[in-house]
């Protein structure tokens, strides 16, 4: 069971995306055609097979517009789905459902798309020791959400911002004037706690960066021959990650050269919604 995000992390986000959609004067035509106390039961259906993620963006979407509908959640996310299958059932004001919906299902049917894709890369290097971590590549305000997705697809993330981690990328090396100071600055500035990874972009930086003991060197854009040559130097010296050129195609060949994480972008940066449906029971 993957744990869930905490509502108070989340709630910002709904506000926000709600506030967005209503504008300043509201549903014009919620408020035009539904009287105000009418009461409206339906429910949230997949339209494609798929893997659930986001659940509590669309109740807590509900909540902020009738804090007492009733909103029972029949998938967990995590929960790989068929076509049709029945994630929620809602019961509550219609005027505020109806505001609602569409927040709700932009929210549930990107995050059900990242943890869906997320799955088809897992099951992709499945056998192999590969991790599928994703990258900062995400949608700005959305970082938490999308990175909880990628978890519900059974992926790993990478660092979540520039705070928790030391990644060394060609422009700080080109600042330092070589990979080996680079790696040795960060070595000397993090702490204890702290993991320092370096990215080269090809067999002739390798030996420089591994005299520095960085914890991760990421490979960018390597051919496989140079992936697995690179697994063969490194030698357990340090965690390998292959990074570029990766999509549904290539990644099974990428995991099978031995490197220990393949870094995927498109997780979350080009990634389809999930077709979800909310109609009236």
């Amino acid at each position: 069971m993957i744990e869930p995000l905490p509502d108070l992390l989340i709630a910002p986000v709904v506000r926000a995306a709600l506030a967005e959609d209503l504008g300043r004067a509201g549903d014009v035509t919620a408020q035009a055609c539904v009287p105000a106390e009418a009461r409206l039961s339906a429910i949230f259906r997949t339209r494609k097979d798929g893997v659930v993620a986001g659940l509590a963006c669309a109740r807590l979407a509900i909540a902020e517009m009738d804090p007492a509908a009733d909103f029972r959640a029949t998938a967990e996310d995590g929960q790989a789905v068929a076509a049709g299958a029945t994630l929620a059932v809602v019961e509550a004001n219609a005027r505020a459902l109806l505001s609602a919906e569409r927040t709700a299902l932009n929210l549930l049917g990107r995050l059900c798309g990242i943890a869906t894709l997320t799955a088809e890369y897992v099951k992709a290097v499945q056998g192999t020791a590969a991790l599928i971590v994703d990258t900062r590549k995400t949608t700005p305000g959305l970082r938490a959400l999308e990175k909880y997705a990628v978890r519900c697809g059974g992926g790993v993330n990478h660092r979540f911002g520039l705070d928790d981690a030391i990644l060394i990328k060609d422009n700080h090396i080109a600042a330092c004037g070589s990979v080996g100071e680079a790696v040795r600055r960060a070595k000397a500035a993090a702490g204890h706690l702290m993991k320092v990874e370096v990215e080269i972009d090809g067999l002739g930086q390798l030996e420089e960066a591994l005299k520095y003991g960085p914890d991760v060197v990421m490979l960018d854009n390597f051919t496989l021959e140079d992936l697995a040559e690179a697994v063969k130097r490194t030698a357990g010296r340090a965690t390998l990650e292959a990074s570029g050129g990766v999509n549904l195609s290539t990644v099974r060949a990428i995991a099978e050269t031995g490197v220990d994480v393949i870094s995927v972008g498109a997780l979350t940066h080009s990634v389809g919604v999930l077709d979800i449906g909310l109609d009236a029971a």
